[in-house]
């Protein structure tokens, strides 16, 4: 048994407690939340900052992280899209160097006080990592293809993948409004309205998205000629992307809508009206490093949607750490809390990814780990500011 007490502790289901103590099992199980010392049994180690629950990262490219520093940044998303393509037709990349280089990120999210992550997969090479990790994964297999045509062998494909990552919790999920036709949609909002099927889609990352989706035009014409596709089977929809694809999707699921850099006050209001379980997640450094802008985060707040944050990959980010987008979060929307940057970070990933009744709180029984988060100013994430896990 442990006792830790802390500047304040953040329980996230309660208010913060100043000089708060956590008491904690041997396998890291809360046992009790105090202010009161002479009620701790044991010693008490004293800390400075604030403890919190592990962090939740609820979306990662586990398998792109041999791509670190391999991309340059500020291109915008078809080049980074093109990119991406390109190394993997190209570069000779054996399993072992991904595998490597995936075992490598797994360890820095851990080190960064990660508990959880909703990873994104293409294929099963990152499956045995994520069998031996200390952190709890669910895996997003991509079914991507714009073509009408491949989307049955597609969505088959993506079956088969699936199966490699069990038992870990997995599902099938679209990959973006510009890469999925609807006829593959269609086949994984039916296979989502039988059963348990999370839904993880990266939506709205660039103005070009919705300049396709609108009007067909900008960059993305470019990217399917990259691709040689043939799309003069898609008419324009006359509408933003995200409203496109929202009708196609199951209402059967938790939903979460990733990047969102370009989705406006109209898409949000528009994905208000649909029953569907819609939750946000926001990666700001990925944002900063593909396109240069952040979404408005300030027009999701009080909207009544569930708010989460990822790290994306390594490929498109300098680290992975959600403390560091916390602090992008902060700085450039200084009116949001580290209260509430602290529950986007832990209970809201954990309520999405279905697992708040081990994660995400203080509550005792559960065993959620414990951060420690130093060097705050006023409990404001500054430049200083680190996280190191406790448990």
């Amino acid at each position: 048994m442990r006792n830790f007490r802390a500047d304040y502790v953040f329980p996230v289901y309660a208010d913060p407690i100043k000089n708060g103590i956590v008491t904690v099992d041997d396998n890291g199980k809360i046992l009790a939340i105090s202010d009161d010392p002479s009620t701790v049994t044991g010693d008490i180690e004293q800390l400075s900052g604030i403890i919190c629950p592990g962090f939740v990262n609820t979306h990662c490219h586990l398998e792109l992280s041999h791509m670190k520093d391999k991309i340059a940044s500020g291109n915008g998303l078809v080049n980074f899209v093109k990119e991406v393509i390109t190394m993997r037709r190209t570069v000779v990349a054996n399993e072992r160097q991904v595998t490597d280089a995936a075992i490598a990120a797994d360890k820095l999210m851990y080190d960064n006080g990660i508990v959880a992550v909703g990873d994104i997969s293409n294929t099963d090479v990152t499956a045995p990592v994520k069998k031996a990790s200390k952190l709890y994964y669910h895996t997003f297999v991509e079914a991507m293809s714009f073509i009408p045509e491949r989307a049955q062998a597609v969505f088959d494909s993506a079956l088969q993948t699936l199966e490699s990552f069990k038992p870990l919790p997995v599902s099938i999920t679209p990959h973006a409004p510009y890469s999925v036709s609807k006829e593959l949609f269609r086949l994984i909002k039916k296979y989502s309205d039988t059963g348990k099927n999370l839904i993880s889609i990266h939506n709205q990352e660039c103005e070009d998205e919705n300049k396709f989706y609108r009007y067909k035009l900008g960059e993305f014409n470019d990217l399917y000629k990259f691709l040689e596709i043939d799309i003069d089977y898609f008419k324009p929809q006359a509408r933003n992307s995200v409203q496109s694809i929202v009708p196609l999707l199951s209402n059967n699921q938790e939903i979460l809508l990733v990047h969102n850099t370009c989705t406006n006050l109209k898409d949000i209001y528009f994905v208000r009206r649909f029953d569907k379980r819609v939750n946000w997640c926001f990666c700001p450094n990925a944002n900063l490093y593909i396109e240069k802008r952040l979404p408005k985060i300030n027009l999701f707040i009080d909207q009544g949607f569930n708010i989460t944050l990822g790290t994306d990959s390594l490929a498109s980010n300098y680290g992975l750490s959600i403390l560091s987008e916390m602090a992008t979060v902060q700085q450039h929307f200084p009116q949001i809390s580290t209260e509430q940057l602290i529950k986007w970070a832990t209970i809201n990933g954990a309520e999405f990814l279905g697992i708040d009744k081990k994660y995400g709180t203080l509550l005792p029984g559960r065993s959620p780990g414990l951060n420690l988060i130093t060097g705050l100013d006023n409990l404001k994430i500054t430049a200083e500011t680190q996280v190191k896990r406790l448990i």
